[in-house]
């Protein structure tokens, strides 16, 4: 989930992913006492030998990895790496049946389903058993060994390319003083923009997000340049243009040296996420338990994160590195412009609930103006696409789910086509509503705009809804006129999720019509 708070709504206290069907890709576990990820990160430091093996590294083959499938001894293999995750068995959020999944055979598929984005190699590094070994046919012998067990880091799988003449291309021109790169999309791009551009020490790196797809160009420029770079999208002819100012005045003979994964274009899925460190600049109390952190890019950073899209953050935490999804917030929901943040917009703004025993907020809670933090770029499913000739657009949010929807909501006042956007906001009390105020003025400036708020334990003055989400209060929430093209979005702790979605479709909402915000 999205800085979804287990607490808003009750639900086992285990951290479930939904697909976007809403079935649940792990089983819901209550996790024993003294058993958190905090505990995990504790055990395993605590220098036991958590392999079984001693502190040796073997190569494993696959007959061997086969052997240790049972819940007492229990190996899997993610990316060429077998680890013994029998020590994980009890800290796992979804229980030990998701991870008996992949006993004794490969697990990256899986992994790759739930959670592609989490640091295995951080978080299981003390269960590290080996790597598989290399399979070698009785016609063609390897010809490079495989990289020594110290190096850890396999290959990134690269899909094959689709049609060469679908693949986009760049091109440059310069003056004396700028130099300029173009990329052709040769498609339309989302106004929402889709492409993330970082300049450090003469390395130029810009990832361009097309749908599914990531275009890549990676480049160590020729000359020294100053790290202000402009961002320009033609997004009806899908063009988009960086200009980067030279540091001495002269023609180039070459744009730069080719960098790694430079010039290609994969699947999203396959490429990992780039992380940048962002400076903390401001911390802003939203009620008693929730701030927005303004985040500050680095100079030579261009991130836009569209509607609907969420980023990481990461920190290393006991040696252990620690990442969590968050969806960026306008700064508030009266801002002032289009709902499309300008592709130059040097800040990001995350509202962050502060949990007890939350490891990594409790971690940001402890920053300073002026710490850093690491960020990803854009992630996420969510498509600004699928509100084409929508007229009905329903949010239903529990606890801080409400995240991805504050975008939504002033994105649909730009769109001519809504004739109605209505949000169930579900809370525990009173004081756990986010951004109240604002929310209500909204719906009293906004003839278009309708909230409800429902409160699981109010206090007795409370006139408004009351409860957990049920059928009943679906049915009288949403509303099909004929004619009408309705798209639901739901967001919150798994369970709200799962069961809201299951609601959606016993009232006959089909798959196009619903989308479960996940992390």
């Amino acid at each position: 989930m999205l800085n979804v708070p287990t607490q808003s709504f009750p639900a086992p206290s285990s951290q479930q992913r939904v697909s976007p069907s809403g079935q649940s890709g792990r089983s819901k576990v209550a996790l024993k006492p003294g058993h958190s990820l905090m505990d995990w990160i504790r055990f395993s430091k605590s220098g036991k030998d958590l392999t079984g093996l001693r502190g040796r590294l073997i190569e494993v083959t696959q007959e061997e990895l086969q052997k240790h499938n049972t819940r007492n001894d229990c190996w899997t293999c993610i990316r060429g790496l077998v680890y013994n995750v029998t020590p994980y068995m009890d800290y796992h959020p979804g229980g030990e049946e998701e991870l008996m999944k992949a006993a004794g055979i490969d697990g990256t598929d899986l992994f790759d389903q739930v959670h592609r984005w989490v640091n295995y190699e951080s978080m299981l590094k003390e269960c590290l058993v080996g790597r598989m070994a290399t399979k070698v046919t009785t016609a063609i012998k390897a010809i490079v060994p495989p990289p020594p067990l110290t190096g850890l880091a396999p290959p990134m799988s690269v899909a094959p390319p689709p049609d060469k003449d679908s693949r986009p291309r760049y091109d440059w021109f310069q003056t004396d003083v700028a130099v300029h790169l173009v990329v052709y999309a040769k498609r339309k791009i989302p106004g929402s923009g889709c492409t993330t551009v970082d300049l450090r020490s003469g390395v130029l790196r810009l990832e361009l997000l097309l749908g599914k797809m990531s275009y890549m160009i990676h480049l160590r420029l020729a000359e020294e340049v100053e790290e202000n770079v402009s961002v320009n999208t033609a997004f009806s002819v899908g063009k988009i243009q960086l200009s980067i100012r030279k540091q001495d005045k002269g023609k180039w003979t070459s744009l730069g040296q080719p960098q790694e994964l430079h010039n290609t274009f994969v699947q999203k899925k396959d490429r990992a996420p780039f992380y940048r460190d962002c400076v903390l600049v401001s911390k802003t109390e939203v009620n008693h338990n929730t701030h927005v952190f303004r985040l500050q890019l680095p100079r030579g950073t261009v991130v836009h994160v569209p509607v609907g899209k969420h980023v990481y953050l990461k920190a290393s935490i006991q040696d252990t590195e620690v990442v969590r999804a968050y969806t960026p917030v306008d700064q508030n929901l009266a801002a002032a412009g289009s709902s499309h943040l300008s592709s130059q917009e040097s800040d990001l703004y995350l509202m962050i609930k502060v949990y007890p025993e939350g490891v990594l907020t409790q971690h940001l809670n402890t920053l300073l103006t002026g710490d850093r933090i690491s960020v990803s770029g854009p992630e996420g499913t969510f498509s600004v696409r699928r509100l084409r000739d929508v007229t009905h657009l329903y949010l239903l949010a529990a606890g801080t789910g409400f995240t991805p929807m504050t975008r939504l909501i002033r994105l649909a006042q730009d769109i001519d086509t809504i004739r109605e956007t209505r949000l169930l906001f579900f809370n525990r009390r009173e004081e756990d509503i986010l951004w109240r105020c604002q929310l209500d003025q909204l719906a009293a400036d906004d003839e278009r705009f309708q909230v409800e708020h429902v409160l699981s334990d109010p206090c007795e003055s409370w006139s408004g809804r009351k409860g957990r989400v049920d059928e009943s209060m679906l049915r009288d929430f949403l509303n099909r006129p004929e004619g009408s093209k309705c798209y639901v979005c739901v967001c919150g702790p798994t369970a709200f999720t799962e069961l809201t979605i299951g609601l959606l479709k016993l009232q006959g909402f089909s798959e196009d019509e619903l989308h479960a915000f996940r992390g």
